[in-house]
């Protein structure tokens, strides 16, 4: 009987370069899939993190079940224990190491991310407390447009990660969408120093209301115009 290879099983199967159980030669045990590990209060940034790396290498369905594990003596098994031990190893270093030590005898890929999920995605209302509360408190002060604008999106970003969205193919979506980028846009502005209230009355009178993209070019268009007046005046 032939020992089974990477290329092959003792049955001769092989499976596509393109193939969710296949590895790249640059996949590694080692591998550390996000920059900032999972510290508990950070679950919904990391778990789209994850998610985002997981699919860029085609293993995203050994963390949501849909691959499923080969039984018997189909053979395809020994290529799927490699593919699900690989993102054990990918999840076990994207983690902190008190967590990690938590979830290291699991068998699965699946059975640690739903472990992970059950622990610390219940912490999500407290969460979405934070992030609102940092919205309504976020000012300009003494940064730049741009720079406020960032943070700001991050935290909508980030408010976003916890939202479950609406499975709804009615014109209700729509509004639904409209009126959520409506609010960042009133929250932008209100972020916004004195100095651009003039602007900002602008952007309030206009029908219908720019999306935020356009409302943060907007207001950039006029602290740019700002910064070339000044030195003028002091001339």
């Amino acid at each position: 009987m032939e020992e089974a290879t990477p290329n092959q099983t003792t049955k001769e199967f092989s499976v596509s370069p393109f193939d969710a159980l296949s590895l790249h030669p640059s996949d590694h045990p080692g591998l550390i899939l996000v920059a900032k590990l999972l510290e508990g209060d950070n679950y919904g940034q990391w778990s789209r993190s994850m998610k985002i790396a997981l699919s860029a290498k085609n293993k995203l369905g050994f963390i949501d079940g849909t691959i499923k594990m080969p039984t018997g003596e189909d053979p395809r098994l020994l290529f799927w224990t490699r593919c699900n031990h690989m993102v054990l190893s990918w999840i076990l270093n994207s983690v902190h190491v008190n967590i990690s030590g938590s979830v290291i005898y699991a068998e699965t890929a699946v059975d640690v991310w739903n472990d992970l999920h059950d622990r610390f995605s219940q912490g999500n209302d407290t969460r979405i407390y934070q992030i609102r509360q940092e919205i309504s408190e976020l000012r300009q002060g003494s940064e730049s447009v741009s720079i406020y604008y960032t943070k700001l999106k991050a935290l909508w970003d980030d408010l976003s990660s916890y939202r479950t969205p609406p499975c709804c193919t009615c014109g209700g979506m729509k509004h639904f969408s409209n009126e959520l980028e409506k609010e960042k846009v009133m929250q932008f502005l209100m972020g916004l120093n004195d100095s651009f209230a003039a602007v900002r009355g602008s952007i309030l009178m206009m029908n219908p209301l720019p999306d935020t993209r356009k409302t943060h070019a907007l207001v950039l268009q006029q602290e740019r115009q700002a910064d070339v007046a000044i030195p003028g005046e002091e001339r």
